[in-house]
């Protein structure tokens, strides 16, 4: 057998991995030799084999982290990271990260200051209230909340919106390991105002009012409207929560796209505290924003467990570049999701002409390729139902089965990921980036 250190010696460049890293690579390429040697009679020469350990080992120290193209459709695809945003948010924020930042100095008082202040007041501003808090996702919000105002006390929710979302995350778990107990009222598609208040004691701490954002109840149901639920907080001066799961700071519907209500309209009914993705509708890094007043903002920062779901400097510093990507009326280019999302039919129809335009006739032929309306939706639970339109490239080849077509575009140096649907593979343009256009076209000339 080859010794670790004479195929380390045979690796002529530096892989870029710890040697420890490097060592466990090779071990296993040895283990699976030993296997064959002893289970399939293997025989080989060691020169030979050296090399294609090496060949392994090379591959596999790669980064498997790497740049894709998004043919699916889906804008906010939690496999791909949600939302997209712009390699300029990157280049505008690298030099307030190169090296050391004011992440929490004050410049001004020349003393130690707070992360959030980085970004809390533009936030709070854009959404009309007093303060906000930032966390790593709104997962770990709601937990926060729920942690810090009704911890061994009862938080009252409509079984209607006892939501689940991917990942097996359920409103009611995390009620529980945040040390609240649930109090579920109403039916599982009627709830009704007098049953919150039915069910309210003086170990109830928190009313939840959850959007289910990820889908819809039809037929024979009734939910009360959130500004009900506030009328019953006030009356027995128990804080009201909105969860919104997919918070939006401006009305898309003017942009053509289906719109949930705005968070600055969710905040005038009246909630004391409301909670929202940072990385759905909004465009921005995977976070979890807490609007509420000072007070009770001060109070969510105070628990403890803060210290563990607290944003990083990478993350409240996109944030801020993505914050100033919005305006009174609308958004800048530069905010990536929201600019894909409103992308019409017209202009994806441009992009797929100009892609088989640019491909080789007998190519167009063999991979059986066309151009088609397709409607996709939005993803990570935002806008259940209502789907967008957009333009779809069909592949239906004739001399190529499809699993292998969709194997090939994975393979292309920047992976192409579409879908198989009906024995034909498609690369749909909605999440596709203008500047990847050309990619596609490569990648279609060399499959």
């Amino acid at each position: 057998m080859p010794s670790v250190t004479s195929i380390i010696n045979s690796i002529d460049n530096d892989l870029g991995v710890h040697e420890n890293f490097l060592k466990d690579l090779i071990n296993q390429e040895l283990d699976e030799l030993r296997s064959k040697i002893i289970n399939e009679n293997y025989d080989f020469e060691k020169d030979v084999v050296i090399k294609k350990i090496v060949t392994a080992v090379t591959e596999k120290a790669r980064s498997s982290f790497v740049n894709i193209i998004n043919g699916t459709g889906i804008v906010l695809h939690t496999g791909f990271g949600r939302a997209p945003f712009a390699g300029s948010h990157l280049k505008n924020i690298a030099d307030k990260i190169n090296g050391y930042s004011n992440l929490e100095f004050n410049l001004e008082k020349n003393m130690r200051g707070d992360r959030q202040s980085h970004i809390d007041k533009h936030i709070a501003s854009i959404c009309g209230t007093e303060n906000s808090v930032v966390v790593n996702n709104n997962a770990a919000a709601l937990l926060l909340i729920i942690n810090s105002l009704s911890e061994n006390a009862e938080v009252i929710c409509s079984r209607g919106q006892i939501v689940e979302i991917g990942g097996s995350f359920r409103i009611s778990e995390i009620i529980k390991k945040g040390g609240g107990i649930l109090k579920e009222v109403g039916s599982t598609n009627r709830t009704h105002l007098e049953d919150y208040e039915k069910e309210i004691s003086n170990n109830t701490k928190l009313l939840l009012w959850v959007h289910t954002s990820n889908y819809i109840m039809k037929g024979y149901t009734k939910e009360v409207p959130l500004e009900d639920i506030v009328s019953i907080g006030k009356k027995y001066k128990i804080p009201v929560v909105a969860d919104l799961g997919s918070g939006s700071f401006i009305d898309m519907s003017k942009f053509g796209i289906p719109s949930e209500i705005p968070v600055s309209e969710i905040v005038k009914k009246g909630p004391d505290i409301t909670l929202f993705s940072g990385d759905k509708m909004l465009g921005g890094p995977q976070s979890g924003i807490i609007l509420s007043t000072k007070i009770l903002i001060n109070i969510i920062k105070s628990n403890s467990i803060y210290r563990t779901v607290r944003c990083d400097k990478i993350t409240i510093a996109i944030l801020d570049d993505i914050l100033r990507s919005y305006k009174k009326n609308g958004f800048l280019k530069s905010n990536l999701a929201l600019m894909l999302l409103t992308k019409n039919r017209k202009t994806l129809k441009k992009m797929a002409e100009k892609i088989i335009n640019s491909v080789q006739e007998y190519k167009l032929r063999t991979l059986g390729l066309t151009i088609e309306n397709s409607m996709v939706e939005a993803g990570s639970g935002s806008l259940p139902e209502k789907n967008l339109k957009s333009v779809t490239l069909k592949f239906s080849p004739k001399d190529m089965s499809i699993d292998v077509l969709s194997k090939s575009f994975k393979q292309y140096k920047v992976p192409i990921i579409g879908y198989i649907n009906r024995n034909s593979f498609f690369i749909d343009l909605k999440a596709v980036l203008p500047s990847q256009s050309f990619h596609i076209i490569d990648a279609i000339n060399k499959v």
